[in-house]
């Protein structure tokens, strides 16, 4: 009927939400999280209804994106020099380099190493796809030993290069330099800069010393401590898990390789510059917010 009011009133509604968004440790549930069951028994144990359905709450919750079943890691930056160091490489993956743009023989690499990849051979052979059934893969397998896969992206030129190693560590890492540096266009580029987390293999001013020495244009940039997802590699990393690694079927460490290498080229043939849309502005909004947590946290460490 036209006019009718709603089955539930606003207040309710906005009750519920607020339970969604609480910790359930905060009123001495032994829940980890909330579903919609423990929602629904919560709204009712409460009295802010006397039933309610959960398509209904899924509905409310779903107006705002609410879903208080699923989690998110996350690590406060910590790095006191976080804004500096992260704009750098944020500038770079937007043409820029101290407030120039960067010229088009300007190389940007973006570079880390995936460690401890697995070979695994299932005890019996993996069977195809067929009509109406998934591809099978052994759940029981034997270990045939594991790679460090150290690789570069181009960022600017969608192409990837990488190597298998026994062990992580400075010289494997300075092989794949090598191995970058003495092709074109890095071997003749003005500037070669080379993004990279704060990893054993390629730590502090001793690495930028170090590949200076040998190849005087790279100019190497350190992500802060704790953004690894500011280093574009890892994404492409991503890709090469969702890919090539999963599922783990892999006779031996040399048909482990074989694949890794081959689809560095296999995956340049078509692949073109992600879409970095993360900018400085954005940075500035997300340290702000993070500034805003830690001072509201600091005054509720001071009223308790």
């Amino acid at each position: 009927m036209t006019g009718a009011p709603p089955a539930f009133p606003p207040n309710v509604v906005v009750a519920i939400k607020a339970l969604a968004c609480e910790l359930p440790h905060e009123h001495k549930l032994p829940l980890s999280r909330l579903s919609l069951a423990d929602i629904q028994h919560e709204a009712l144990q409460r009295g802010l209804v006397a039933s309610i359905g959960q398509s209904t709450l899924w509905r409310w919750l779903s107006e705002d994106a609410i879903r208080p079943w699923t989690h998110r890691t996350w690590i406060f930056p910590r790095d006191p020099a976080f804004e500096h160091k992260a704009g750098r490489v944020l500038d770079l993956y937007h043409g820029e380099w101290e407030g120039k743009l960067l010229s088009p023989a300007d190389c940007v690499l973006s570079t880390d190493e995936k460690t401890s990849i697995q070979a695994r051979r299932p005890i019996h052979a993996s069977l195809p796809a067929a009509p109406g059934r998934a591809r099978r893969v052994e759940f029981e397998y034997e270990r045939k030993g594991a790679w460090a896969y150290f690789a570069a992206w181009d960022v600017r030129r969608a192409k990837a290069f990488g190597r298998c190693e026994r062990k992580t560590g400075i010289l494997p890492f300075e092989r794949l330099v090598a191995q970058v540096m003495d092709q074109e266009p890095y071997r003749s580029a003005p500037r070669v800069f080379w993004i990279m987390d704060n990893g054993s293999s390629h730590r502090g001013q001793a690495c930028i010393t170090r590949l200076q020495q040998r190849w005087p244009t790279i100019i190497p940039v350190h992500t802060p401590v704790h953004a690894s997802w500011l280093n574009q590699i890892e994404v492409y990393f991503s890709i090469v898990q969702r890919k090539v690694l999963t599922p783990n079927d892999f006779q031996s460490l040399e048909d482990l390789e074989d694949r890794l290498l081959r689809f560095q080229d296999h995956y340049g043939a078509a692949a073109r510059p992600f879409q970095w849309k993360f900018t400085r502005d954005n940075l500035k909004a997300l340290l702000s917010k993070i500034q805003a947590h830690e001072a509201h946290e600091r005054m509720l460490d001071q009223a308790a």
